[in-house]
């Protein structure tokens, strides 16, 4: 158990049965009476955020979560296979669990998966990939305005807005975090 002095930003906690990300910390003392502690949490099932207070005598849960490296293997149509790296156990995962980072997915990417009380509830994948621009209208020629940008679609269907100079068959670097582009790769 934590207790509300153990509370920041990034710790882990469970309500009810179910674990919380701690977004947002302050503290404050009001003029009279018991310190509080006013927070931030997102539920790890759902995603939502809600606001929460702790007193400085409540007692937090601790979740039972684990984390493990694995590795993408493949699609089934249905489903995302990964295999983890020291047992060769085989999860599968249902796309609403990787959300909108199932299109920026490659074959053998080691991605970090977080486990609550052995049910896998949080993907996270490196920070950058690389994918191919398999189609996209040609920018307008004189059309210098400042962050100008363009519909692209990378090879696995997603669409991102990408700026004018960017061309069918060119590789980018996307964020994965918010699904953006972030520069063109130089072919070597």
């Amino acid at each position: 158990m934590y207790s509300a002095s153990d509370l920041r930003k990034g710790l882990k906690i469970e309500m009810d049965g179910v674990p919380y990300d701690i977004v947002e910390y302050e503290f404050y003392r009001p003029g009279k009476g018991q310190a509080m502690y006013k927070c931030r949490i997102r539920n790890l099932l759902n995603g939502n955020v809600t606001d929460k207070t702790f007193r400085e005598v409540d007692g937090i849960g601790e979740p039972n979560l684990e984390e493990r490296e694995m590795q993408y293997s493949y699609n089934d149509g249905e489903h995302f296979v990964f295999l983890e790296n020291r047992t060769y156990e085989q999860i599968t995962l249902n796309p609403e669990v990787l959300g909108d980072q199932k299109y920026f997915l490659t074959e053998d990417m080691t991605v970090k998966v977080l486990f609550h009380n052995d049910r896998a509830i949080v993907v996270t994948l490196p920070s950058y990939v690389e994918k191919k621009i398999i189609s996209t209208e040609p920018g307008a020629r004189g059309d210098t305005a400042t962050n100008v940008t363009k519909a692209a679609k990378i090879d696995t269907g997603y669409e991102i807005r990408v700026p004018l100079f960017i061309n069918e068959g060119d590789l980018v670097r996307i964020d994965t975090r918010n699904g953006a582009y972030a520069e063109r790769v130089t072919k070597k």
